[in-house]
């Protein structure tokens, strides 16, 4: 498979949470490479492979909502008002271009007000002081956008120097691309264990998908395939990891040590670079979900290190998303032998 081509149709595509279909229809076609017993249910992309009714029976996840907007309301003068879909950043969001996703893809402008007429150049909007531009008097926005309609930053994956890509959902879709390349490498192994692949629905308003899947699926062992946190020009290396040096490998208290640990030997085994990355309390990720799932389940987080989280501009390099899935694929070769 072509990995950067793989995660970048993936980012590309919309998929706000809520609205995940776009990108779960085109994962999905991606997981029907690996196994014929795969499908979309309640917007979640779930897929079965290995050994049926296997032990120990292994859920490998990576969310495929992305943050974005929702129209609330639309004014006299044709602006749109909106509310926020996940943790969106108000900071940057004057100025920026979109696309809203309503009978037509629509492309609008945040209003932005010109520095020379701004009193307080350092104050950060309220979403309620937000109003996109489209052009259209009301009567014509009625016509084309709907209240509840998505909207997309209008960024598209970019390739930067060396191995390294730039874009506005690389959260989670590197994950999603991390777990393809992981079925990729094992493809014609036989698997001693079964494996459920799940790219999950609303991870970003509350980890709603994986809560339910997972009910359902009620695995023994929960991989949580996710982002976090690169080390960037402002920040200390001590809350962070760095790019290019590895899957960042979860340590929790909601996490199971041995799993971790697990990991971590893996990674030494086979000579993949990684990094720790300790958490005092939950992860943020759908690993919370899962461990307290049912009647419990092992999880454990692998991370990809991705700077300007939550950002039109994210980035993250391609060999830790590689090596990511060369450690996935070294889990499933060696459990439940």
């Amino acid at each position: 498979m072509d990995l950067e081509k793989t995660i970048t149709s993936l980012a590309d595509s919309s998929g706000v949470s809520g609205d995940e279909k776009a990108a779960a229809e085109l994962a999905l076609s991606y997981l029907k490479n690996y196994t014929d017993d795969c499908f979309i249910k309640n917007n979640n992309v779930i897929g079965h492979l290995g050994v049926k009714g296997g032990k120990p029976h292994v859920l490998i996840d990576a969310h495929i909502d992305r943050i974005g907007l929702i129209v609330t309301y639309i004014t006299e003068d044709g602006f749109l008002k909106v509310s926020g879909c996940g943790g969106i950043d108000r900071r940057l969001l004057f100025a920026q271009q979109v696309t809203v996703l309503g009978k037509k893809p629509i492309a609008g402008i945040i209003c932005s007000m010109p520095p020379h007429l701004e009193k307080d150049e350092s104050s950060v909007p309220e979403m309620e002081d937000i109003c996109i531009d489209i052009g259209m008097s009301k009567s014509q926005a009625e016509q084309v956008v709907s209240l509840g309609d998505k909207i997309v930053f209008s960024a598209h994956c970019q390739k930067m120097q060396g191995d390294k890509i730039t874009g506005a959902a690389l959260d989670d879709r590197s994950g999603v691309g991390a777990i393809l390349r992981g079925l990729e490498i094992v493809k014609n192994d036989n698997l001693n264990c079964e494996v459920t692949v799940l790219f999950s629905a609303q991870e970003e308003v509350g980890e709603r998908g994986a809560k339910i899947a997972a009910f359902e699926i009620n695995p023994d062992i929960a991989i949580a395939v996710d982002v976090s946190f690169a080390l960037t020009a402002d920040d200390k290396e001590e809350k962070c990891g760095k790019m290019g040096k590895g899957c960042m490998i979860g340590f929790s208290p909601v996490l199971d040590r041995e799993l971790s640990e697990k990991m971590k030997e893996l990674a030494e085994k086979n000579n993949l670079p990684y990094q720790i990355e300790v958490m005092a309390g939950e992860t943020g990720t759908n690993a919370d979900r899962f461990s307290v799932n049912n009647s419990g389940a092992k999880a454990v987080t692998l991370s990809i290190p991705l700077k300007y989280m939550h950002t039109p501009v994210e980035v993250i390099s391609l060999s830790d998303v590689e090596n990511t899935a060369q450690l996935i694929a070294a889990y499933l070769r060696e459990v439940g032998v």
